[in-house]
């Protein structure tokens, strides 16, 4: 049994949506951080650093934060979505690198500035939204001749779909970009990934299709 820590966030979604892939059973644990309760002193045992998602396996006692790790982490103990071949594995780690270390961080500023924020730091939205717009550019030209980012399904377009889901509050149409929005429908439809979006409830979020 794994303990999942999590809110309704791109980050949260990413563990919830592969453990629902997974098949693995879990017990999910909301935690608001709207309401700051990722400062609790509970849940920095689990999570030193006061963000979300945090996991214990229950089954080795291993605890861990940082999406990223917790998906390889996974990966690694169910021997799936990231391929034991050495040009599989590492093309599959390259891109959840690419996501964690510039369309997670980068579409956060967007969302930042242009959704919770508009109108009160105009060089940084065009600054975000610009970069927001160049990281669509490079998944679209990556996903023009493959299905998924490492060719087959794997932990990197888990990690990085749940970011393209807010693609309106980017102020992106997708239509500009062909390639990404035909695989994001078509990881929308599956059903692991519409269970995992809902975890832990629903708020009020853009629909998916």
């Amino acid at each position: 049994m794994i303990d999942l820590w999590t809110w309704t966030t791109p980050n949260g979604r990413k563990v919830s949506i592969m453990l629902e892939e997974l098949g693995l059973p879990y017990r999910t644990h909301a935690v608001d951080i709207t309401n700051r309760e990722q400062f609790a002193e509970a849940f920095r045992v689990v999570s030193p650093n006061n963000k979300i998602p945090a996991i214990r396996d229950n089954d080795t006692g291993m605890t861990l934060m940082e999406s990223g790790a917790i998906m390889v982490y996974l990966a690694e103990k169910t021997g799936r979505f990231l391929p034991e071949d050495a040009e599989g594995r590492y093309r599959t780690l390259e891109w959840l690198m690419w996501q964690m270390g510039g369309v997670g961080p980068m579409l956060g500023q967007v969302h930042h500035f242009l959704k919770f924020h508009p109108g009160k730091a105009p060089y940084a939205e065009q600054r975000f939204h610009t970069e927001a717009e160049r990281l669509y550019r490079v998944l679209d030209t990556r996903l023009a001749d493959r299905a998924f980012l490492a060719g087959d399904y794997t932990i990197a377009d888990m990690a990085t779909w749940p970011w393209i889901s807010r693609f309106e509050w980017q102020r992106i149409d997708l239509n500009d970009y062909p390639n990404v929005k035909r695989w994001y429908l078509e990881i929308a439809h599956r059903p692991a990934v519409q269970r995992g979006y809902h975890c832990p409830k629903r708020v009020n979020e853009i629909p998916m299709p």
